[in-house]
């Protein structure tokens, strides 16, 4: 059973970030599971610092894009959205190419709150990144 309360495409999600962030990161959803959403993001001249590391922030905007993205899946977004409380981040390992893939799992599912663990890892799987991130579900006025 999945936590999801719609049913929402890796195409849906794709669809959300033309003229944002993720598209000028070239952040990309490529897995929805039954309690977690995947992403991958490049890592290029939009996303490193001028050591040719991966960017911290650039970190941060993948863990951000993919907790917020879950806890909107999980509410009824004609009466209800979510906006970001408090993230933080470790950044464990560099990477200087290729992709990092971040995947989200709930911590804690409330009415009011959110609490979202997301792990980013390079191409062979090491752990690049764990951040997690607080969400406010809050009521759309009428």
């Amino acid at each position: 059973m999945t936590i999801f309360n719609r049913n929402v495409t890796l195409e849906d999600l794709n669809r959300l970030a033309p003229g944002t962030m993720v598209a000028h990161l070239g952040i990309e959803f490529t897995a929805i599971g039954e309690d977690y959403l995947e992403a991958r993001m490049p890592v290029d001249h939009r996303t490193t610092q001028p050591l040719g590391l991966l960017h911290g922030g650039a970190s941060v905007a993948l863990a951000e894009t993919l907790g917020s993205v879950a806890a909107t899946c999980c509410i009824d977004p004609t009466t209800h959205f979510v906006v970001g409380l408090e993230i933080n981040a470790n950044h464990i390992r560099s990477v200087r190419e290729g992709y990092v893939t971040g995947k989200t799992t709930p911590i804690h599912i409330g009415e009011k709150t959110h609490v979202w663990e997301i792990r980013i890892s390079n191409e062979a799987g090491e752990l690049v990144c764990i951040s997690r991130i607080t969400i406010a579900i809050l009521e759309k006025r009428k």
